[in-house]
């Protein structure tokens, strides 16, 4: 485990290394209108928040945190967790439409580059919030919610993803991180 048995944790460094790349888009989407259409940043943006973002850091809240958050009497629906289901759906609906318009934007159409734009800019305004949410609601409610042999179930299911996306692939994911930012 990268940094200790505590999963809550992990899953905050997880979000600061999101929140590293969604400001690396933002800096690109702001500087954008001038020059050619950044596609190579784009494509290598969209690899990290589809394997990463959400193959990794999502599948862990909906297959181990939020499962046992609702076994532990936390409302599924109309909750804090159904909630964040909702935005995670929602992030991946503006992820393919990114990736969607990625070759026609790529290719020099105005419209396909508008399509990318707008569409990232919505997912980094659904993530910030969503990561602010988790952070300051989410998983303070969790810590009180969760004994210690829970956390350490977590960590053992956190390990066992970790293994199932493949050896070291958690550290590819943060290297290409910082190469995005």
């Amino acid at each position: 485990m990268h940094n200790g048995g505590d999963p809550i944790e992990v899953l905050v460094n997880e979000h600061r290394s999101i929140e590293r790349v969604l400001d690396a888009i933002e800096a690109r989407l702001e500087a954008g209108a001038q020059g050619p259409f950044p596609a190579d940043f784009f494509s290598e943006a969209l690899v990290f928040l589809s394997n990463f973002a959400d193959g990794c850091h999502h599948y862990k809240e909906e297959q181990c945190l939020f499962p046992m958050l609702t076994s532990r009497g936390m409302p599924r629906e109309g909750g804090p967790v159904g909630m964040m289901l909702h935005e995670h759906d929602e992030g991946r609906g503006y992820l393919a439409a990114i990736r969607q318009n990625l070759e026609q934007a790529r290719a020099g159409s105005p419209e396909a580059v508008e399509a990318v734009r707008d569409n990232a800019e919505a997912y980094i305004h659904l993530l910030r919030q969503h990561i602010f949410k988790e952070n300051n609601v989410l998983f303070q409610m969790a810590r009180s919610l969760l004994s210690s042999a829970d956390m350490q179930k977590l960590s053992e299911q956190y390990e066992g993803v970790e293994r199932e996306k493949g050896a070291g692939v958690h550290e590819r994911y943060e290297t290409l991180a910082a190469k995005i930012a």
